[in-house]
């Protein structure tokens, strides 16, 4: 096995992993871990698809860790207007 494909093992893994842990209750689809595991396997998997030429993949991947980071990026934000919100109540 080359670099490369243990780079695509790696990025693959993420993804699995983030999706069998939420899958059986112990990853929450909310939780940063879960948006991290995702965006750096998403983007991984992006440059594994660039490097195939696989169109449709890269496309997929990309948005796939796109929206990954997004999350990750609000996270904070997100949960500190979670918290404004439990201390008014």
């Amino acid at each position: 096995m080359n670099i490369i494909d243990a780079l695509g093992f790696i990025g693959l893994t993420l993804l699995l992993t983030a999706f069998v842990l939420n899958q059986l209750g112990k990853l929450h689809a909310n939780a940063f871990w879960y948006h991290m595991m995702n965006a750096v396997g998403g983007y991984i998997l992006t440059w594994y698809a660039v490097i195939l030429e696989n169109i449709p993949f890269i496309i997929l991947e990309f948005v796939w860790g796109s929206v990954a980071l997004y999350r990750i990026v609000t996270f904070k934000n997100s949960h500190e207007s979670e918290r404004l919100e439990e201390k008014t109540e």
